[in-house]
């Protein structure tokens, strides 16, 4: 995974600083005839037109393992017997015809030694749903190895459901890579969805205390997430690496700390086709890197959500992070920052590269509430922001086309009175369409045009 916070600095230090521009044809009307055609719903966002598909199991028939029969423990202890008897009772299950198996209450101690850098877990087959008794617990038994799966699906049409995942985070062995001497070890993981394990869903279940991700999605489809509680792992909540029509809904997705990037989510599968992506109802809090980042995907829905800061944490990066290269819809999300990131209190910043975006669709950002927080985007095209509230921090493009600015509120913080001259609504070689957008009651005239970029004078002198 790339390690999104070395960015940082470089980007803040080219903040608006006025740069060569490449002009691109826009609509002083207020709509983006630089980007491509959308399907636009009644609220003015682009159609959602993708629909994770639900795995459609074959038949209904059950069983619940009989620890007895397969001399499984389940008391925590004796992993390798542990690993051996139970997938050797979920393999029967499979082959007698078996689609529902269900795990009874206790603790399972998993792990396997493959090889060098590979622990392994239990692996379920497709054509499975895969039950967690109320009290059911899987765990990775302590290791010193740089990458497992506590679960790793193989197949289509799964579903796991109803348990607990927890990780050896507190016990890890991190011994150094003979390569390089790193003791990263970020790779491990509480599911595994991968090797084009298609039509998933992982619901009500808790994945806690990995070294690595909650769960890994890589070049898999279909995947939902509904209503897991996701936490303490070191690298992520949720790594989409290579993902199609991917859902993650009404989760929980908190404290996630420890090695680089620590986000709730992060869609980055470089070289990979990460698109058609639904994060919706979600709530996310006290993580370290920031909530969502989007460097590789298109076609990314970000509705609805609830990111909060939370007490006592830092932000790295910040709440909503993009590239310039990703197409992103982020709309009626509530954000609450308390002391900012390396950005600043910025609830959503979209970086760029100074590249092509290899796209031409624009991004929306529509009805969010960001508390104590703003955003900022540059060295790009194409944005439509309507409606927004931006309480007690500013809204900013630099060296940027076709902005559609229409509706939105930006208002003073009594906290930092400094942000007040030239900190509301700021810009810096812009061209686009501004229409109805306040500081405070105050209706903020922008004269923003479609053939002539616009810096403010403030900017050029370097307030």
């Amino acid at each position: 995974m790339k390690n999104i916070s070395c960015y940082l600095l470089f980007f803040l230090g080219i903040l608006f600083i006025s740069c060569s521009n490449e002009n691109l044809d826009s609509d002083s009307g207020g709509s983006n005839s630089g980007a491509d055609e959308e399907n636009l719903d009644a609220n003015g966002l682009p159609e959602m037109l993708f629909e994770a598909q639900l795995p459609n199991i074959p038949n209904n028939n059950e069983y619940t393992i009989d620890l007895t029969q397969w001399d499984i423990p389940s008391n925590g202890t004796n992993a390798i017997k542990t690993t051996a008897n139970l997938q050797a009772a979920i393999d029967w299950a499979h082959q007698e015809g078996y689609s529902r198996v269900i795990l009874p209450n206790g603790e399972y101690l998993v792990g396997e030694d493959v090889n060098d850098i590979y622990q392994g877990g239990i692996e379920i087959h497709g054509d499975t749903e895969f039950v967690f008794s109320e009290n059911a617990v899987l765990r990775i038994d302590t290791n010193n190895k740089w990458n497992y799966c506590v679960i790793s699906l193989d197949g289509n049409n799964i579903i796991i459901r109803g348990g607990t995942i927890i990780g050896d985070r507190d016990t890890h062995i991190f011994t150094p890579r003979e390569t390089d001497g790193s003791t990263v070890h970020d790779e491990g993981h509480g599911i595994c969805v991968w090797n084009d394990s298609n039509q998933v869903l992982i619901q009500d279940m808790k994945m806690h205390s990995l070294t690595g991700d909650g769960s890994l999605v890589v070049d898999a489809k279909d995947v939902t997430f509904k209503n897991n509680n996701i936490y303490n792992n070191r690298r992520q909540g949720i790594s989409i690496v290579g993902g199609i029509r991917i859902e993650i809904r009404d989760n929980e997705i908190h404290h996630i700390n420890g090695t680089t990037p620590q986000f709730g989510v992060d869609i980055e599968g470089p070289g990979r086709i990460d698109e058609d992506i639904l994060i919706q109802n979600n709530y996310f809090h006290h993580n370290t890197g920031g909530d969502i980042v989007n460097a590789t995907g298109e076609n990314v829905y970000i509705l609805d959500n609830v990111m909060e800061q939370g007490d006592g944490n830092t932000y790295v990066d910040g709440p909503i992070v993009s590239w310039h290269t990703t197409h992103n819809i982020i709309a009626r999300n509530t954000i609450t920052m308390v002391t900012g990131s390396v950005n600043g209190r910025l609830g959503y910043i979209q970086y760029s590269s100074g590249g092509e975006k290899g796209h031409n669709r624009a991004t929306y950002v529509h009805e969010n509430v960001c508390n104590s927080c703003g955003m900022y985007m540059y060295k790009s095209s194409d944005a439509d922001v309507r409606r927004n509230k931006f309480l007690g921090y500013f809204l900013a493009f630099s060296e940027f086309d076709d902005v559609v600015l229409v509706d939105n509120l930006v208002t003073y913080s009594e906290d930092h009175p400094n942000l007040r001259f030239c900190w509301t609504y700021r810009f810096n070689d812009v061209t686009g369409f501004a229409s109805g957008n306040y500081v405070e009651d105050t209706l903020e005239e922008i004269p923003l045009s479609d053939t002539t970029p616009y810096s403010m004078q403030c900017v050029i002198d370097g307030f």
